[in-house]
């Protein structure tokens, strides 16, 4: 698989990285563990060098399954993982005091069985501590060579500048898909400006975009979609135009729903790299290669214009979780 360069300080990934959270949590129950290494590893075997974490998502527990799938060739792979709640857990609220940065910081070291963390992003801006105060936190870890490189994650144009002010943010991570193109308002052009990369997570609209959801669809209790507005049924099914112009794109060019909409991400800048995340070694086959199917202009032209007036229903988030991005 190609590489892609995050940023300017040399952080260099596989175009395609992979997402670990549904791994231990969100989708609904965790995988076993031998099924969640095994994964990890075939993906690191299709040339996945960018393997994305945090210690919330468990909590704590795809830190440490990450930490243990990749042992066996750390130093051949790129490990981001991310602080920002109190507690690891969404539910309790934010906490980025540079305290806790450390602290956090330090447990990962220890659940991800390494010496130093990649990329580390903040998880979700806290409006209790200026940015500036949380970027000098990660910039004494990178001065003790606990951290290689700072990133972001649904943080507004405006703060992301603030921060890298204080210490160059490598990247930022956000939703970015067809079904939700904010990010091209606002967040690409600054990081076109700083020299910032920029990691799409659900590239696939949260296995939207896959076809495989419909209105009819139920979801495991466990399941975080449930609560989510974008995936109530009526939402589900006046969204589904966009997944049938999916369908008719992909039938055309013989690949599958979700190779469009990940080469459809990779087409748009070079320091782009989505991390698409799976439970099931087809699918993570599938996603992969992507990276291979070269979209034309002609084609980026067709599918623009076949969705440029799809409007999409339903936030991407429920009211308490919504409040926490762009900030």
């Amino acid at each position: 698989m190609q590489l892609r360069k995050l940023g300017q300080n040399g952080l260099e990934v596989s175009a395609i990285g992979l997402g670990c959270m549904g791994l231990s949590h969100g989708y609904g129950p965790a995988v076993e563990k031998s099924v969640g290494i095994a994964l990890i590893r075939r993906a690191y075997e299709l040339g996945v060098t960018f393997f994305d974490t945090a210690e919330a998502y468990g909590p704590f527990a795809n830190e440490e399954l990450l930490g243990e799938a990749v042992a066996p060739f750390r130093d051949k792979v790129v490990i981001a993982t991310k602080f920002g709640f109190l507690n690891g857990k969404p539910a309790d609220g934010l906490d980025s005091r540079p305290e806790t940065i450390r602290s956090v910081t330090e447990a990962a070291l220890r659940r991800l069985q390494t010496d130093v963390i990649d990329l580390l992003y903040q998880h979700r801006v806290d409006p209790e501590v200026p940015i500036e105060e949380v970027a000098g936190a990660v910039r004494d870890l990178i001065r003790e060579g606990k951290v290689r490189h700072f990133g972001m994650s649904e943080a507004s144009a405006g703060t992301v500048r603030r921060a890298h002010a204080v210490l160059p943010v490598t990247a930022l991570q956000s939703e970015y898909s067809l079904w939700w193109r904010e990010p091209e308002r606002e967040i690409l052009p600054t990081l076109a400006e700083l020299g910032i990369g920029f990691v799409p997570f659900s590239p696939l609209g949260k296995g939207f975009l896959t076809g495989a959801i419909d209105e009819n669809t139920s979801f495991d209790s466990a399941d975080f979609r449930n609560v989510v507005p974008r995936f109530k049924p009526d939402a589900r099914k006046a969204n589904h135009v966009l997944v049938e112009v999916l369908n008719d794109l992909a039938v055309t060019r013989n690949v599958t729903n979700a190779q469009i909409a990940i080469a459809w991400l990779l087409a748009q800048k070079p320091w782009i790299s989505p991390i698409p995340g799976t439970t099931k070694q087809h699918r993570l086959e599938e996603n992969l290669k992507a990276a291979d199917l070269q979209l034309t202009d002609s084609d980026l032209r067709d599918i623009q214009q076949a969705v440029q007036h799809i409007n999409v229903e339903g936030d991407r988030y429920p009211p308490h979780l919504q409040q926490m991005v762009s900030r």
